[in-house]
């Protein structure tokens, strides 16, 4: 497969897979379903809804069929020397084409329709403008697995060897061939259900209430009628006033319970269909990361092209010791900037992941500095200043209009103004950052701290902002040029902004980054 005997021949337009118009078809298909059940439902009157409800189907697959073939036979790709070239569109023809040494990352993805075919979409992603540059939807599993090898090879300058040495995370070496890996990280069905149960979600209800929209054409009452839930509400508050307390409780415990099974069954749905056989390896051309139930996804990651680490967490799993680690790069993953690699892990978990990433979770005797107390300050009272203009204009307002209401309508913006006080202090004392040889590391949040690092060398700039307020009071912002991410430390003390500047710059002037893309 190395050789990737499909593409060596000349260079000239291919179609893709011809199932793809198959699926194109049933994709087109399935998302007419439920409007041609209502169309068949909404004329039930006239006796003719199942004939209705066939003939809509019937031309929406017609329709879906003929657009799929169409959109098929226009997009080509050609493979060349230099670089992939993708040509699309049936009225208007649009040609894009991106060189293989710009191609930052090259995933494969199966959703569950083009999977039961043998199918995957080819994505390519250069990083440019945070947004996926190419992608070839679909290709047979072996010929997209070869062109993933192809643009690899071609990307790096030289053909697979077929095996490469590497260092596993124990410190020992090992050959290793492009499909083989060492196995960093798995999460089986106990991690997801425990990971689910920190996944509470209540978007189901969203969805019911938007099928509810439909109920009107379907059932013989209107569902948003408030006449009718009135009368609804109103006997049930008659047959709950008549029964005991105990009983009134007990209703209340019932509707609590119901209400976080649903939120608790709706956070492992998603878990379970995003997560499904998550697996990351470390293998000969870096990190490999592969999940999914319903959409597989297989992700392979360089491992020179990781910029950094984010390591995240929620208020309830920092109270279990449950953390989220992702790696910072060029590419994206679904979406977001930054690459899932731990979801849902411990430290002892993540600290092996991130040293084969070519970092190291800061130690027991790092250099920690707090932001300055000016800072602290001027943000306390920056904050507090909104709740004391609201609580002068309350008091105002309600001494001319309403004088019984001004010591609440007073009182609670001076609340607020307090609580916001509190919570910038907190801030303050939990947001740090630290400088070593190698890396720079950050972390803020009291109740779900973030962190966040970033090897010295990989910096590609470091910037010292002051607005006027803190040019007067002598602190800064920096903010430290990463490729893929943003990297930022708030309100660090000027003098000690300049040293980090001048050390991240003295790092980066004596790197050979032509060397380093090689590493």
């Amino acid at each position: 497969m190395s050789d990737a005997p499909e593409f060596r021949g000349t260079a000239e337009p291919r179609n893709t897979a011809p199932l793809s118009v198959l699926v194109g078809t049933l994709s087109g298909l399935q998302n007419a379903v439920f409007p041609a059940i209502v169309a068949g439902f909404s004329a039930r009157s006239s006796g003719f809804a199942l004939l209705i409800g066939l003939g809509i189907g019937v031309a929406i697959a017609l329709a879906s069929a003929f657009f799929a073939f169409i959109r098929w036979k226009r997009l080509t790709y050609t493979i060349g020397a230099q670089d992939i070239r993708v040509e699309s569109g049936v009225l208007s023809r649009s040609a894009r084409s991106v060189p293989f040494e710009r191609i930052q990352d090259v995933s494969l993805e199966q959703k569950l329709l083009p999977r039961l075919f043998g199918l995957v979409a080819v994505k390519f992603e250069t990083g440019a403008g945070g947004g996926e540059d190419l992608s070839l939807t679909y290709l047979t599993e072996d010929l997209g697995e070869e062109l993933r090898q192809l643009v690899r090879e071609r990307r790096d300058g030289s053909a697979a060897t077929g095996s490469n040495t590497i260092e596993l995370s124990d410190g020992e070496t090992a050959q290793m061939t492009e499909e083989e890996g060492e196995p960093l990280f798995t999460m089986g069905p106990g991690r997801l259900f425990t990971f689910g149960l920190f996944e509470f979600s209540l978007a189901v209800f969203a969805v019911l209430a938007g099928l509810a929209q439909y109920a009107g054409s379907l059932f013989d009452f209107e569902i948003w009628d408030p006449n009718l839930w009135m009368g609804w509400v109103e006997d049930q508050g008659g047959q709950l006033s008549e029964a005991s307390a105990g009983f009134q409780a007990i209703g209340a415990l019932a509707a609590f319970a119901g209400v976080f099974v649903v939120g608790s069954m709706t956070g492992m749905v998603r878990v379970f269909t995003r997560e499904w056989g998550f697996l990351l390896e470390r293998t000969a051309r870096g990190f490999r990361r592969r999940r999914g139930l319903l959409t597989r996804t297989d992700v392979v990651m360089p491992v020179h092209r990781v910029q950094g680490v984010k390591i995240g967490t929620r208020f309830l799993r920092y109270r279990f010791g449950w953390h989220g680690l992702s790696f910072v790069s060029l590419a994206q993953d679904m979406g977001a900037s930054s690459h899932v690699v731990a979801p849902f892990a411990k430290m002892e978990e993540i600290a092996p992941i991130v040293e084969t990433a070519g970092f190291h979770l800061p130690g027991p005797d790092a250099d920690w500095r707090r932001a300055s107390g000016r800072y602290m300050v001027d943000s306390a009272i920056w904050d507090a200043a909104f709740f004391a203009i609201a609580a002068i204009i309350a008091f105002v307002t309600t001494s001319i209009f309403s004088p019984e209401w001004t010591m609440l309508a007073t009182g609670i913006p001076l609340i607020m103004a307090g609580i916001a006080t509190i919570a910038n202090v907190l801030s303050w004392r939990y947001q740090r950052h630290a400088l070593d040889a190698e890396q720079i590391m950050a972390t803020k949040g009291v109740l779900s701290p973030r962190s966040q690092i970033a090897t010295r060398l990989k910096l590609h700039s470091v910037e010292v902002s002051q607005g006027p307020i803190a040019r007067l009071r002598g602190y800064a912002t920096l903010h430290l040029g990463q490729a893929g991410g943003e990297f930022s430390v708030p309100g660090v003390p000027v003098e000690r902004a300049r040293e980090v500047r001048r050390k991240v710059l003295e790092t980066i002037a004596t790197t050979d980054f032509s060397q380093l893309e090689k590493a």
